[in-house]
């Protein structure tokens, strides 16, 4: 490392405690969605191989929980599979399935966090299914941040899996279609999602510059903040981190719940 370099990381680190200083916790949102973007342009970009960075991304989620336990956040969901990555190629998809099933159960052998799978686990292959309920019920106990790994995820799925297990809830308790349709509310369906029983997310990060949800969390999002980083989440920096919680704060406080 050249001293420019030095000098830039110093300057970054004073100018991130500049900014954590100033933090007000009373504002920190409860939920985080992470929409971890930017994995294959940053690997593209430092001349290594998509592998490689995906293998970044997913060593700087430890790091990312580190900085949330630092603060007051309860929820954290980790967007790390859509439903569409089904699609990528298979030298691709495979490596990345392997990767993600290593952060499952290096979060779960932290000792810091209670996982919980959202997403459709039968589209997962069955390492990975085991993967995740081994986390699961590891952690059930943890008392620390609860984060949701979003694997095989997608909000459309997710809303079509709400309805789907709240018609057959339905079904086995005897109900008439009738009677269910008159009763169908907006908590009825949220009781049927993935995150029951959680607080939505006040904030949304999406990383690399894309502005878009890309169907993350789409009943949930409903009145959520957004901030949109142009940085590529293996180049995610605590400022960057900062920077998202002073900006919602700064929202939260002009506009109110």
């Amino acid at each position: 490392m050249n001293l420019r370099d030095k000098l830039r990381g110093l300057l970054v680190r004073l100018y991130a405690r500049r900014v954590e200083g100033h933090l007000d916790h009373d504002q920190v949102p409860r939920h985080i969605g992470v929409i971890m973007d930017g994995n294959r342009r940053w690997a593209k970009a430092s001349g290594s191989s998509t592998v490689h960075g995906h293998r970044a991304g997913a060593e700087k989620i430890e790091e990312f929980l580190g900085w949330c336990s630092e603060t007051d956040v309860k929820v954290v969901t980790l967007w790390l599979l859509s439903t569409d990555n089904f699609d990528r190629p298979q030298e691709e998809l495979v490596p990345l399935l392997g990767i993600i099933e290593d952060v499952v159960r290096t979060l779960a052998a932290d000792g810091r966090w209670r996982v919980h799978h959202v997403g459709a686990r039968d589209l997962l292959p069955e390492p990975m299914q085991r993967a995740l309920k081994e986390a699961e019920e590891t952690t059930s106990g943890v008392g620390g941040i609860l984060v949701n790994v979003a694997i095989g995820y997608g909000g459309r799925q997710e809303i079509a899996d709400a309805v789907r297990s709240m018609l057959l809830d339905a079904h086995d308790k005897g109900v008439a279609m009738d009677d269910l349709a008159e009763s169908v509310d907006i908590e009825m369906i949220g009781r049927h999602l993935y995150t029951s029983d959680q607080p939505d997310p006040e904030l949304v990060i999406r990383t690399s510059g894309e502005q878009r949800l890309s169907g993350f969390m789409l009943w949930q999002t409903a009145h959520s903040e957004y901030y949109f980083c142009d940085v590529f989440w293996p180049a995610f920096r605590k400022v960057d981190f900062l920077r998202a919680l002073r900006d919602y704060a700064a929202r939260h406080r002009r506009f109110g719940g």
